[in-house]
Order: C-alpha cells, then sequence, then structure tokens
C-alpha cells in the first residue's frame, strides 16, 4: 500500500489549507486513518484520526479549526485546518492502520505557516 499526501504549502498565519491523502493498494481491512506532524524539534505528533465507523479525534493544538474526512475504504483521507499559526509548521504525513497489514505511512507533505 501506497500513501500519497498532497496539499502542503506555505500559507499566511490565520489562513487555511486542505490536505489530502491517496492510497494505492488491497487494505484488507483499514480500522483507522489519521493525520501525524512532525514539527519543530523533530517530535511527531498524532493531529487527528478517522476511524471505520466515523468516530474522529483531534489533538488540543488542532480542536475546533480542524475537520478531519475520507473514505477508509478507499483509501481517503483528508485533514482540513483554519486559523493557521506557526505552532503548524511542519511535515504532515498520513498513516493507515489495516488489520492484517499493519500501519502504513505516507512520505508527507511541507506545511510552512509563514507570520
Amino acid at each position: 500500500v501506497q500513501l500519497a499526501e498532497s496539499g502542503g504549502g506555505l500559507v499566511q498565519a490565520g489562513g487555511s489549507l486542505r490536505l489530502s491523502c491517496e492510497g494505492n493498494g488491497t487494505l484488507w481491512m483499514a480500522t483507522r486513518m489519521a493525520w501525524y506532524r512532525k514539527t519543530t524539534g523533530n517530535q511527531r505528533e498524532l493531529v487527528a484520526t478517522l476511524s471505520r465507523i466515523g468516530t474522529t479525534t483531534y489533538a488540543d493544538s488542532v480542536k475546533g479549526r480542524s475537520t478531519i474526512s475520507g473514505d477508509l475504504g478507499q483509501g481517503l483521507l483528508y485533514l482540513q485546518m483554519s486559523g493557521l499559526n506557526s505552532g503548524d509548521t511542519g511535515v504532515y504525513y498520513c498513516a493507515v492502520d489495516d488489520l492484517l497489514s499493519g500501519t502504513f505511512w505516507g512520505q508527507g507533505t511541507q506545511v510552512t505557516v509563514s507570520s
């Protein structure tokens, strides 16, 4: 399974963006898809998750200004973010947990928020 993220780039503080993730390959049973990011300091943070039954979770840092959506059966995942700030700068990764095959990761897309 290969995951490809897109939608990153340079955004002004206060702006919005929409990240996309598209998976190619066979997912036997995707149980969860998620967005992670690596920010300054190279620490990985779980940003948001979407479960197979539609349950969503968000990190406190993005809650209230982000929306995760997608179709796990199709290997599609999106993240709409608004009110961007410098703390959102980083590399955003898409990941999918498959019940039989394990976890797959994308290569990441860079998001840079300028002040």
